[in-house]
């Protein structure tokens, strides 16, 4: 018997005329035919008033959480800021589908998604102000640190799921990558770990259209980017990013599957990046206005209000508390980043390895020598 043969379990491999069925039926695996969808439709009614409220609350926080971020990135407070505007039903639904001892595995993109986790948002942005490393302690928030460079935190999240699970720790992990981030091999080699290893990890992908200025149709020629799953051996779920309720449903269903032995799945959230891709993208260049105009029509706050008024549940009192928990957020982020930091330049070495390198070392005691006589001509 070949190797090819033992893997296949079949005395003929599979591609081999007269060889067995595949071991795998893929139409299980296969994506929804349509963006799964609840705003406006009659799964609405079935849905638990007090989360639609609660999705329609942090919606508008967050939104004014992304403007406020964005000024501040103008006023020089910020070095750069990768708004969510537009997404920000996949990040609400992504912190909310997890349970407290489950990780979350951000981009940078993402960081509505760590402050609804529970993060301060002085200290989700701190990486954005160029302060730090992260700002916040990725144990104690179950939050792993943006991760700037594309889809390198998937394997992560796999490897911190299956490791739980040989612990016998129920623990879940959700990656958030971008439509652009699935072009990386990280994201690949992520997908296959988790099904081979039937790892307990949730891959989310908001395709929100561009990688910076490429379109999805340079990207891929796949139908859509949740077919992908069915090429490692783990379902793909497609719904509509700007719907709130749908999002959260979709993740909540895939994290319970992932808790109970079920395995990975991938999530392909459709939706749209209002804002150009960071405050040094001029995104008139690559897209046009009628197309932001439309999107801004299928808004995830303006279909929220839409449809909850209709059902009953949203009400004037609850636009109105919502929007000055929204001001008082922006007000206090207004505060708090208008004081200088103290930072201490030495921590520019701290957690780079858990050993430092030679090379570290030397940078290190270089600084240092260099501070030490700063400080001695400023005496």
């Amino acid at each position: 018997m070949t190797v090819l043969d033992h893997r296949h379990h079949t005395a003929v491999p599979g591609w081999m005329p007269g060889a067995t069925a595949p071991r795998t039926d893929p139409a299980p695996l296969l994506p929804d035919a349509a963006p799964v969808r609840v705003l406006g439709t009659p799964a609405l009614e079935k849905q638990d008033p007090a989360l639609l409220r609660e999705l329609y609350r942090r919606l508008v926080v967050g939104r004014r959480y992304n403007q406020q971020a964005t000024t501040l990135t103008k006023q020089g407070r910020l070095a750069v800021y990768p708004a969510s505007t537009g997404q920000e039903a996949c990040q609400i639904a992504a912190a909310l589908a997890l349970g407290e001892r489950d990780w979350l595995f951000p981009s940078y993109r993402d960081t509505l998604a760590v402050v609804s986790r529970g993060v301060d948002p002085l200290e989700a942005l701190t990486l954005l102000r160029g302060n730090a490393h992260t700002g916040y302690d990725p144990r104690a928030t179950r939050t792993a640190p943006l991760c700037t460079p594309l889809a390198t935190q998937a394997p992560h999240a796999v490897g911190l799921a299956h490791a739980a699970r040989l612990g016998g720790d129920p623990v879940v992990a959700l990656a958030m990558l971008g439509d652009g981030g699935t072009s990386e091999g990280d994201f690949h080699e992520a997908l296959n770990f988790a099904a081979v290893l039937q790892a307990p990890v949730v891959f989310l992908v908001q395709n929100n259209g561009y990688a910076i200025s490429v379109p999805l149709s340079a990207q891929s020629a796949a139908p859509t980017l949740a077919h992908k799953a069915v090429g490692y051996g783990m379902p793909g779920r497609l719904v509509d990013g700007n719907d709130a309720p749908a999002v959260h449903g979709v993740l909540a269903e895939a994290v319970e599957r992932a808790r109970t032995g079920g395995g990975p799945t991938l999530v392909e959230a459709l939706t749209y990046r209002v804002e150009a891709h960071t405050n040094a993208d001029d995104a008139t260049r690559y897209r046009t206005e009628p197309e932001v105009a439309a999107w801004r029509e299928h808004d995830p706050i303006l279909l929220m209000e839409r449809s909850l008024r209709g059902l009953g549940v949203l009400d004037d009192a609850l636009v109105r508390e919502s929007a000055d928990e929204a001001e008082a957020l922006a007000a206090r982020m207004r505060a708090e980043f208008h004081a200088e930091p103290e930072l201490d330049p030495m921590s520019l070495f701290t957690h780079v390895f858990a050993e430092p390198t030679q090379q570290l070392r030397e940078q290190a005691a270089q600084l240092s020598a260099e501070l030490a006589a700063e400080a001695e001509v400023q005496q």
